[in-house]
């Protein structure tokens, strides 16, 4: 025999009988919490956006990426250059980042084989970058180590043998 249920009448399990019901709000108020959970994703989403902001104003002027960008340029003047010439790069803000860091200005550049390093940073192992030109490099030093000078001194002598 087939019961039909009225939409007034609902049957429960035995011993269920509206000790849960599905829905936790009450049926007259289904907007009143719209406000609290509008406002609570705004304050996260604040939240979010104000560490994402600080930690890319704390990378920008680090020292890390300006360790990235002279190596590069290092490499790529070396890649470029042909024996006997003498190659003269700004380097004003390594240098800044070098003082205020207690580094000295000969001991940031170092050129090791084909790699070349620059390492601003007194505890950091700094940056390598790799060039494919096989020449010869003599030295690699300031032209001064005043506070006005600005360029760092790049010496290739000749092709390696």
């Amino acid at each position: 025999m087939i019961k039909r249920l009225d939409k007034k009448e609902k049957s429960y399990p035995k011993g269920h009988e509206k000790i849960f019901h599905y829905n936790f709000f009450p049926k007259n108020r289904r907007g009143a919490n719209i406000l609290t959970e509008n406002l609570l994703f705004i304050i996260l989403n604040f939240v979010f956006l104000t560490i994402l902001v600080v930690f890319l104003v704390s990378k920008v002027g680090s020292a890390a990426v300006f360790e990235e960008k002279y190596s590069k340029q290092i490499a790529m003047a070396i890649d470029a250059a042909k024996p006997v010439m003498e190659i003269h790069l700004e380097m004003k803000d390594a240098f800044k980042e070098a003082d205020k860091n207690g580094r000295s200005r000969r001991n940031i550049v170092t050129i090791n084989e084909n790699v070349v390093n620059v390492n601003l940073r007194e505890g950091g192992k700094g940056y390598s970058y790799s060039f494919f030109n096989d020449v010869e490099i003599d030295n690699i030093y300031p032209l001064n180590d005043d506070a006005d000078n600005k360029l760092m001194r790049i010496k290739i002598t000749g092709y390696k043998k």
